[in-house]
């Protein structure tokens, strides 16, 4: 199978994002290009040099450990140009003079305050808020003389100007995956949503002009069902630090608990048990048997041929070719990114790589033409783990809503304190089992 190199990394690359379009004659933009293709072609270069140091028998782990530091190296610049498209979307690059961060918190921090803050003006204001956070307002110097009031100085008009604290807290970044971008999703009225199989076939004959016409078999129906379960956290707080705090701890801790609620969900529709939350795609057995002979409510997989490796890159064809045409249309990879940093090393027999930079659809790029959703709850490539998922996942697995999140504020039950109930209501289960196939590594 031969597959066209397209990896080199150009101002195409970035059209179609943003109402404003992409300026990739932006210095940003050039050297980012430049970064990726040439960190592109020595992660290559040194993978080459591994495989053949491989096929002639010699396993240096020096050179495996270069491989490795290049394709991290790798990961972080798609990152990075992920959040230079998400720049571009939301025009942050826009205008020219001071920096594009600067400019920024300036066009926010004027819909704040009313009226127009240049850039220039905030960036002053920045520098008499890292004083202040630096020394305090109490290790100040007296005596000295002064020629003029200013900010960056406190006897000298500092005390007048009170920093602004609302600037973005800077948060921890957990690990998670795109559940709702990847499965099917709708909402419901009710605390579950049913639905017909219909799996069973019928049977015909042929007869001729005068012959009997026995009765034929009549197909059957199945039924599913997914419940709505339901999730729940209720931090406390004191009223005067609602009260007193200088930003509003109110709005951070239901953030703090939405983000939250969204990681365990996604987890959930991976490898949840079933109990009091959705069942996880990944808890169903697997049998490497076609469809037509394979169980309902059993995934195909397809081994890789070794308990860490992928043996022979014709194994991934194979498992896009055991998936129905019907499905393909609409079929994607998943793995975590850890797994996709192996893929990044496959060759066909051509000795082309398998892997292609797609950064248009902001994904992990595509692989054999199918593009790649990055979800950590995806298992790391190890014996008998389903590792890759190839399929089309709305159609095999859905999420029900039953409502938005809900926040009860209770300001009574414990004087003095107010608590935040906060609920959300949803479920998921697996649909069609012969939507999705996984790729798992073992023997056979």
């Amino acid at each position: 199978m031969t597959i066209h190199n397209r990896h080199m990394l150009s101002a195409a690359s970035f059209r179609g994002i943003g109402a404003a379009g992409v300026r990739a004659e932006t210095p940003e933009v050039k050297a980012m290009m430049e970064r990726f293709n040439s960190t592109f072609e020595e992660f290559k270069n040194s993978n080459d040099a591994r495989l053949k140091a491989i096929e002639a028998g010699k396993n240096d782990p020096v050179q495996a450990e270069k491989v490795e530091r290049i394709n991290a190296s790798l990961s972080e610049v798609q990152a990075e140009i992920g959040r230079m498209m998400e720049k571009f979307a939301a025009n942050d690059l826009a205008g020219s003079g001071a920096s594009a961060d600067i400019q920024a918190a300036a066009r926010d921090f004027s819909r704040t305050v009313g009226h127009d803050v240049s850039a220039e003006d905030l960036g002053k204001y920045a520098s008499g808020l890292d004083t202040y956070m630096r020394v305090g307002a109490d290790n100040r110097k007296f005596g000295e003389v002064r020629n003029l009031m200013e900010v960056g100085s406190d006897p000298a008009g500092g005390y007048t100007v009170t920093p602004d604290l609302s600037g973005r807290i800077i948060k921890k970044i957990f690990e998670t995956s795109p559940a709702r971008q990847l499965f099917s999703v709708v909402s419901i009225g009710t605390d579950a949503m049913e639905g017909l199989i219909d799996r069973d076939d019928l049977t015909t004959g042929w007869v001729g002009e005068k012959q009997a016409r026995p009765e034929t078999d009549t197909p059957e129906l199945g039924k599913w069902r997914i419940d709505v379960h339901e999730q729940y956290a209720m931090p406390k707080v004191t009223q005067k630090l609602l009260d007193d705090s200088g930003f509003d701890i109110e709005t951070w801790l239901s953030g703090k608990v939405a983000d939250k609620f969204a990681r365990t969900e996604n987890s959930a529709t991976f490898s949840g048990d079933g109990v009091n939350k959705p069942r996880g795609i990944l808890t169903y057995g697997t049998a490497a048997t076609a469809d037509a002979t394979r169980a309902w409510q059993v995934f195909e997989h397809i081994a890789s041929g070794n308990t860490g490796t992928i043996t022979n890159t014709d194994f991934l064809i194979n498992l896009v070719m055991s998936l129905k045409a019907a499905y393909r249309s609409g079929a994607n990879w998943t793995m975590n990114r850890k797994t996709l940093g192996y893929i990044r090393t496959l060759k066909d027999g051509d000795g082309n790589y398998l892997w292609q930079p797609d950064f248009t659809q902001r994904q992990g790029g595509a692989l054999l033409g199918y593009d790649i959703v990055e979800a950590e709850d995806m298992p790391d490539a190890a014996a008998n783990a389903l590792s890759i998922g190839f399929g089309n996942f709305k159609a095999a697995y859905q999420i029900v809503d039953r409502m938005g999140i809900r926040v009860l504020r209770d300001p009574y039950t414990e004087k003095g304190f107010v608590k935040l109930y906060t609920t959300k209501r949803m479920g998921g289960d697996v649909l069609d089992f012969d939507a999705v196939k996984f790729m798992k590594f073992a023997v056979s």
